[in-house]
């Protein structure tokens, strides 16, 4: 669990901690090329020769983090600057470097890897990380709303919620976003919520997110969907016309940059918001939620990809499932391949174009809208691999007595009938 804080710190903290960061971006960069260099003089075809370029001298041993972080000391000695860093900084900097490399060699359960580590530009690394708190050799120790960090000092921490009690705070991040700094603290609890046993679910709904409504529910209930950066769109370009028009790297140019950044993190901290909100509504009147594993990247190559992106489905499945386990609830994916043009009365399949937003069955004459019907059948589905029974089609629940932010509307009356 990770708690995030705004700090307040003086202009010589604030310069302190940038200059920290520039510092670690050309280590990077230098640790970078460490690595790329005994790759390039290691890697060659055993039956042919390069045409264009072959490495020359001797061939460095194998570079690696262990290899690296025991020449922190000579990086000190030949750049007395780097004394000025905490020494565990340093280390997890290049930590960051190991993982992103081996997440290039090595794939992931999947089979998938990720690209390969890029060098950093003026400001790019933006966070640097305190790996012990609050104990003897820690470089950060939180006293009340005070942080106190080795060799930058003592800084107001705007402790806005409390910490919960018989929470270890393991690690702590400084992130230097558009309005300031924060501080993110990684939270440790020994005790594991316990999952509702399958048994005793007793509500249960499925979710099929879309563009028209952000999701519509198995029992007829859809959420309006918020369209924050849409809404913000023509706001930003006004900014970044201005932008494009001052001289680069001027005074006036990074002012306006900055406006541009803070617009694009008030979109995000919007959608963020929003995704909590409705993640705490289902989990406060559900017990089992199902949803759909869609392929959003794949659906993001789309001519729909902008509102797909605005829409953000994958972190908001992310936060639901993530809430659902704190909470003790059940968050189940399943393939979501045939639950559009499926009929959750008789197992009928119906096809469907696009711009098809309402469910016509001529088999059972069935009529109700396409999300909902889709809810049903994503639950009907999840409910069947789990063993428990489930129903053709679905009802109606009271909305939560919790405060809601976002709009909910009925999908009943004018869409749920049956020919016949």
């Amino acid at each position: 669990m990770t708690y995030q804080y705004r700090l307040n710190p003086t202009s010589e903290q604030a310069s302190t901690m940038e200059g920290w960061g520039e510092l670690l971006r050309r280590h990077w960069n230098y640790a970078l090329g460490q690595r790329l260099d005994w790759l390039h003089r290691t890697r060659c075809r055993i039956d042919r020769c390069s045409i264009v370029c072959e490495p020359i001298g001797d061939i460095s041993e194998k570079v690696d983090y262990y290899t690296q972080a025991s020449e922190l000391r000579q990086t000190k000695k030949l750049f007395p600057e780097y004394k000025s860093i905490y020494a565990d900084c340093q280390q997890q900097n290049l930590m960051r470097l190991d993982k992103a490399w081996k997440r290039w060699f090595l794939p992931d359960k999947t089979g998938k890897r990720g690209g390969r580590p890029r060098f950093k530009k003026r400001g790019d690394i933006c966070s640097f990380t305190f790996p012990r708190v609050n104990n003897a050799k820690a470089g950060a120790h939180l006293g009340g709303n005070i942080l106190k960090l080795s060799k930058i000092g003592q800084i107001e921490v705007v402790l806005h919620r409390p910490i919960p009690d018989g929470f270890a705070i393991k690690q702590a991040t400084l992130v230097k976003k558009a309005d300031g700094w924060y501080v993110s603290f990684s939270l440790e609890d020994g005790t594991v919520p316990e999952p509702l046993p399958v048994d005793k679910v007793n509500a249960s709904v499925g979710i099929d997110v879309g563009l028209e409504k952000f999701l519509a529910t198995s029992d007829g209930q859809a959420v309006k969907i918020p369209q924050f950066y849409r809404k913000s769109q023509r706001r930003l370009a006004r900014q970044q016309r201005q932008l494009a028009r001052m001289e680069k790297d001027s005074k006036n140019y990074h002012r306006q940059s900055n406006k541009v950044a803070r617009l694009h993190l008030h979109v995000a901290r919007q959608r963020k918001e929003f995704h909590y909100q409705v993640a705490h509504w289902l989990c406060s009147q559900y017990d089992l939620i199902a949803f759909e594993n869609l392929n959003i990247k794949g659906l993001a190559r789309t001519r729909l990809g902008l509102s797909i992106l605005d829409a953000a489905w994958g972190s908001f499945l992310n936060i639901l499932t993530t809430v659902a386990v704190k909470r003790g609830k059940w968050a189940i994916g399943d393939d979501p391949r045939g639950t559009s043009i499926e009929c959750s009365g008789c197992g009928g399949r119906v096809k469907k174009t696009l711009k098809d937003r309402v469910h016509d069955c001529p088999h059972c004459g069935l009529v109700i809208d396409r999300d909902w019907n889709s809810g049903i059948n994503i639950l009907n589905r999840v409910q069947r691999t789990l063993g428990l029974a489930f129903a053709g089609c679905g009802g109606y629940s009271a909305t939560s007595p919790m405060r809601q932010q976002f709009s909910i509307v009925r999908l009943g009356s004018p869409f749920y009938t049956r020919k016949g």
